[in-house]
């Protein structure tokens, strides 16, 4: 009887479409293939034909590379960009930053109370302000009328 092995993690099968090869693979085997041998026989007349062949592997290569390499899973354009990212791109000194909760709350605790403080000294103005003084409409409502228009 025949043994089959089957991955435990089947999200890494990858779909094979033709000779065993992916879609990924196809295309970018396609793309070297299309630039390596019209660029042999187009400088095969002029230089020797090993130099031929080694400058279509040369141009070939970039294919090649996109469609076997990868690392931890990513492909080699992903890799390429987080190499550009990483040394070109970001800023060499990254201070460690972190979002404190604990902070936080307080900060939030000291606006409450400048809000409440704020409130207060309001009503306070307006207390005396009015100090004595019944609101105008109440006056009118307490007397039974409605008010004038």
């Amino acid at each position: 009887m025949a043994y089959v092995t089957v991955p435990k993690d089947l999200t890494k099968v990858k779909s094979k479409v033709v000779f065993g090869l992916t879609k990924r693979q196809l295309i970018c085997f396609g793309g070297a293939l299309l630039v390596g041998i019209p660029l042999f026989f187009l400088i095969r007349g002029r230089v020797p034909t090993s130099a031929a062949a080694l400058i279509m592997v040369f141009a070939m290569l970039p294919g090649f590379l996109l469609a076997l390499y990868e690392k931890h899973g990513q492909p080699l354009e992903v890799v390429a960009r987080q190499i550009v990212e990483c040394c070109f791109i970001q800023p060499k000194e990254r201070p460690y930053q972190t979002n404190n909760a604990y902070t936080a709350l307080v900060r939030q605790s000291q606006m409450e109370k400048e809000v409440n403080a704020i409130v207060q000294k309001a009503k306070e103005r307006n207390e005396r302000k009015s100090a004595g003084q019944a609101h105008p409409r109440r006056k009118e409502r307490n007397s039974g009328c409605h008010p004038k228009v």
